[in-house]
């Protein structure tokens, strides 16, 4: 093998296992309400009942009270997360195929407090 080759396969491995280590930024947190998805902050989850499977109806003003998880480009799915494209083109973490959102009421971690929320449409994220 010469020294090109060895370099350009481990620029490729080095590459794709960045790829690959990518995971869904959210953790399992107990709230006032069990068991439930947070960000990489604590900050609580939430799905929204209006949204199709793989697909957020939630955008402009709605996304400004719920801000979707965002995803960086490159991001890989696995273990029931998925990436998800937007309106906008942005990407968001969905999970079991439903949009992830926080909730701009929530004030610390572990605040549940969008739950309920537009007439039951918002819930907490559960695992």
């Amino acid at each position: 093998m010469t020294r090109k080759t060895i370099l350009t396969t481990l620029a490729g491995l080095i590459l794709t296992s960045g790829v690959a280590l990518a995971a869904a930024p959210v953790q399992v947190s107990t709230t006032a309400k069990g068991r439930t998805l947070v960000d990489a902050k604590g900050m609580t989850l939430y799905t929204f009942a209006k949204d199709s499977d793989g697909k957020s109806a939630c955008n402009g003003a709605c996304a400004t009270n719920w801000p979707p998880l965002k995803a960086e480009p490159g991001a890989s799915s696995g273990a029931g997360y998925s990436v998800i494209m937007r309106d906008d083109g942005s990407r968001q973490w969905a999970y079991r195929g439903r949009p992830l959102y926080t909730w701009s009421k929530d004030s610390k971690p572990g605040d549940v407090t969008g739950d309920g929320f537009l007439n039951g449409a918002w819930h907490v994220a559960r695992p």
